[in-house]
């Protein structure tokens, strides 16, 4: 998800926005970039770092230049149409993994936006190390 899948250039419109959880946490991604929701399997893509996953019985199917991606979730609660204006850029000097790209609010917590493609970047190089 860059800014442009994210519709960040904009300054007005919505993005849809799916909403998900790994561990105790909530994520959003653009969910232009969501082939399917799909039941996870062993080799699927997991994130420490985003938390420790309860359950990671689902994954989200995404498209990569190698292929898809299957990102392992423990829940999926749905699409919501977020206005651009209230989607915040990650600034570059947060220090963030290259995947988180921004945040938004949802029902009063703060929600963390990942670009799925670049989780499996970063999990292929992770497996390198």
């Amino acid at each position: 998800m860059n800014d442009e899948s994210l519709g960040l250039e904009e300054k007005s419109g919505d993005v849809d926005i799916l909403f998900f959880e790994i561990g105790g946490g909530l994520f959003g991604a653009d969910a232009s970039q969501v082939l399917r929701i799909d039941r996870s399997l062993p080799e699927d893509i997991t994130l420490p770092e985003l938390g420790r996953l309860h359950r990671g019985n689902r994954a989200l199917v995404f498209d990569t230049p190698e292929g898809e991606g299957h990102l392992k979730v423990d829940a999926v609660n749905g699409v919501r149409s977020i206005p651009v204006t209230q989607l915040r850029r990650m600034p570059p000097t947060a220090g963030a993994a290259p995947y988180a790209v921004g945040v938004c609010l949802e029902e009063a917590r703060t929600v963390l936006l990942i670009d799925l493609v670049e989780t499996a970047r970063t999990q292929e190089t992770q497996g390198r190390h």
